[in-house]
């Protein structure tokens, strides 16, 4: 029950019909999902996903930032106690969890000066090059058209206001057509850039958004919903392709 991705069971009563919420659709994620990072504001509040892009960057959602934050790196990671010892004895522990100020936070901005839900972290250290990321598309990658399987992961809190859970959990959902409703419900203007997926029973939860969406092992879509009383059918993303030229520059003019 507390887990983000899940099946919805319909249980039919004498008098009326109750949903409840079963975890069928979800799963421990591989190993190389270690790529997936927590955010977590420092003034408590708000916690969201990321990915690991490389060494140094993270990417997430803007709305998960956009104030001092804590990162921390090297989820989903299957190491033995003594090694965890060991590496908080050398210091090197601390590199796993990083406190990140507003300036090394990177939101897009179009030419009209209009913000869209994405942004870059800087971290203040490089990570070790053995820890699992995620790779971009190539640069001649497209939007994902309706009915492609997409992988997706996170660690979001079942309930409003909910501890998130204490694994990266992952799923498949699939890509549709976005609705009226489904249109980014906040400051950021994207809507040329979103995708959406759906698949029954699969579901975005609180804590999610920034996380990856992952497509034939590359990264093409970042979570930008943010549910309000509940889950999400719907999950909301961007596209990545269309932020891969700003994505290198970035990265390249602040290396």
């Amino acid at each position: 029950m507390k887990h983000c991705f899940v099946f919805i069971l319909l249980v039919a009563g004498a008098a009326s019909y109750s949903v409840e919420k079963r975890i069928l659709g979800s799963k421990p994620c591989a190993k190389d999902r270690q790529y997936h990072v927590q955010i977590k504001s420092t003034q408590g509040g708000k916690s969201c996903g990321g990915a690991l892009l490389n060494t140094r960057w993270v990417i997430t959602a803007s709305h998960c930032a956009e104030q001092e934050v804590k990162v921390k790196l090297g989820l989903n990671n299957d190491v033995s106690i003594v090694t965890k010892a060991f590496s908080w004895f050398k210091g090197n522990s601390k590199k796993h969890e990083q406190t990140i100020p507003t300036k090394q936070q990177h939101t897009f901005k179009d030419q009209e000066g209009n913000a869209h839900d994405i942004m870059l972290i800087q971290l203040n250290e490089d990570m070790s090059a053995k820890l699992p990321t995620i790779g971009l598309p190539s640069g001649d990658c497209v939007k994902l058209e309706p009915n492609k399987n997409v992988m997706i992961g996170g660690m979001g809190a079942k309930a409003k206001g909910g501890k998130p859970v204490g694994e990266v959990r992952c799923a498949t959902t699939v890509i549709s057509q976005c609705g009226e409703n489904d249109k980014p419900d906040s400051k950021y203007s994207s809507s040329e850039s979103t995708i959406c997926a759906f698949k029954p029973g699969v579901e975005s939860c609180f804590g999610d958004a920034g996380s990856a969406v992952e497509y034939e092992g590359k990264l093409h879509g970042v979570i930008v919903s943010q549910p309000v009383d509940k889950c999400a059918q719907h999950i909301v993303m961007l596209d990545i392709c269309h932020y891969m030229e700003w994505i290198d520059k970035t990265m390249r003019e602040n290396s």
